[in-house]
């Protein structure tokens, strides 16, 4: 059984290997770029993915978690507290190790907290922040619990896009790189292109493997239960609000932590991260893979995010999105890949799983 589970992990690492071949076979290795950054988009689909199609929750508010988690490392590793040097609390956290000093484009001293500090209150902010949104509006059901997490959404997005602190509507620039170790950084320097290309997917296969076997638990079992029939799984003894709470909490922060690789790598975000045509992109995405279709939402999200990232739908990419949602809610609402002429290929049904 576990072999079975782990099958579908060994295929995406030997894909991700066999794609970096073809890229450099073909000479076009800026597509690792874009399929770089598809990667961090493809964690708040996975985790969105988790929420929507096993535990039954909607959430037209993700892309405001992504860009909590983006936005506080960035502001972090960018805001200056050399001026503030001797205050207390900043002495104390130069003492831990927590800022670094240097220097910045005009030979001015600088002091910023670590990217590694950065990214590890940035899930801590977006984890609390979840926390307290989900605790209240996750009992809320149907449209009502979409209409919630669309106005979460749309207050995060104005918050970024009217506060001068993150940059307004220009964003925060100049978002150093994220040191890791042996030389290795989260940069969009083209020496370290290969490097961060199987950073980012490595980042998405530990995430694959946590989910798929956290479905296959005694916790998943408990989702089912859950969006079959929330009221008969609570009558049975599942506690489904903590249940609902503690999956809508693990998949914001992926989506935080897609934020803060993302927001490193490019060196800088901006609003249109927390927009609400983002989040209707990640669950357009999640329901052309399937709604409780880990793999086929990661296949279709990597698949669509990388033709957006190259530009091919053009100034019309939004309204494509929209319209591959209502094309698959009409016709396909299970999704692209469990449509019946593609379940017949070979394989395909043991590799994909089954509805629950």
């Amino acid at each position: 059984m576990a072999r079975r589970r782990n099958l579908p992990l060994l295929v995406m690492a030997l894909a991700v290997i066999a794609v970096h071949g073809l890229a450099a076979a073909a000479g076009k290795p800026q597509y690792l770029t874009q399929l770089t950054m598809a990667g961090y988009y493809s964690l708040v689909i996975v985790g969105l993915t988790l929420l929507m199609g096993y535990t039954g929750q909607i959430s037209l508010g993700h892309a405001g978690f992504f860009a909590i988690g983006g936005y506080t490392s960035g502001l972090l590793t960018t805001y200056n507290l050399h001026s503030r040097s001797s205050d207390t609390l900043v002495s104390l956290l130069r003492a831990t190790g927590l800022l670094v000093a240097g220097q910045d484009l005009y030979g001015g001293d600088l002091l910023v907290v670590r990217p590694g500090a950065a990214c590890l209150i940035a899930l801590l902010v977006t984890v609390a922040i979840a926390y307290l949104v989900g605790k209240p509006v996750l009992k809320l059901r149907g449209h009502y619990l979409a209409m919630a997490t669309l106005g979460f959404g749309t207050i995060v997005y104005k918050v970024v896009l009217g506060s001068s602190l993150v940059g307004a509507a220009d964003g925060i620039s100049d978002i150093p790189a994220f040191p890791l170790f042996a030389g290795l950084a989260v940069t969009g320097k083209s020496v370290l292109r290969t490097q961060n290309y199987y950073l980012a997917w490595g980042l998405v296969l530990g995430a694959m493997a946590l989910l798929t076997n956290l479905i296959h638990s005694r916790v998943g079992r408990a989702l089912r239960a859950i969006h079959g029939a929330e009221d008969a799984a609570n009558a049975m003894g599942v506690d489904t609000a903590r249940y609902k709470l503690q999956m809508f909490v693990l998949s914001a922060a992926l989506a935080a932590l897609g934020g803060v690789f993302l927001t490193h790598y490019n060196g800088g975000i901006g609003p249109s991260e927390a927009s609400i045509m983002k989040s209707v992109r990640y669950v357009a995405i999640v329901a052309v893979g399937g709604m409780a279709n880990l793999w086929g939402a990661l296949i279709m999200g990597v698949l669509l995010n990388f033709l957006s990232l190259r530009g091919s739908f053009g100034s019309y990419d939004d309204a494509v999105f929209g319209l591959i949602l209502l094309a698959i809610m009409l016709f396909a609402p299970d999704g692209l890949l469990r449509v019946e002429l593609v379940r017949r290929l070979p394989g395909l049904r043991r590799l994909w799983g089954r509805t629950p």
